[in-house]
């Protein structure tokens, strides 16, 4: 008797500074069931187990690896892009993630609950040439919640992890 095999479902890195949070296993572990529940198979990057025998260089370098071959064998990026440590900045790993997705040509969305854009978000005063931030710097003000880069390579949805599997399942094959 021959089988039919099943379509895989679609793979998704899910990208972000969560991997930092104190409870970063459970809430994984979270992201990778709300995955399941619209038809897709998460990928979260504290999956795979660095080697206990890694110095701080090695282990770094093997997470790097590690991490590279999970976005290359995704599907889909899914990336949290909430503030992290500043206002209007999120993970800058996170950001490198979403960059080595786009390009490679891979399908990215993220997620944000942050308000506003980057000019009413990110502390600034007033200058000739625009606004300028503590440091000196212009914020860049194209009515975007997030940095140029992130928010062209992505579809951006305002929400949670769960509103953006939300908004990409319509459609999918579940």
């Amino acid at each position: 008797m021959n089988t039919i095999p099943l379509p895989r479902r679609p793979r998704i890195y899910l990208a972000g500074f969560d991997v930092f949070r104190r409870d970063a296993r459970e809430h994984g572990a979270r992201l990778v069931a709300a995955c399941a529940q619209y038809g897709f198979e998460g990928v979260y990057p504290l999956d795979a187990e660095a080697p206990a025998d890694l110095d701080g260089p090695r282990k770094a370098a093997w997470i790097y690896r590690a991490n590279i071959d999970a976005i290359r064998g995704a599907d889909i990026v899914m990336a949290n892009v909430n503030d992290f440590r500043g206002p209007g900045e999120p993970d800058s790993g996170t950001a490198f993630e979403i960059g080595y997705a786009a390009a490679l040509g891979k399908e990215i969305w993220a997620y944000t609950s942050d308000e506003g854009t980057l000019i009413e978000r990110v502390p600034s005063v007033p200058n000739p040439q625009g606004r300028v931030c503590e440091r000196g710097y212009l914020v860049e003000d194209f009515g975007l919640g997030k940095n140029l880069m992130i928010a062209c390579a992505a579809h951006l949805v305002h929400g949670d992890a769960r509103a953006c599997l939300e908004a990409m399942a319509p459609g999918r094959t579940r």
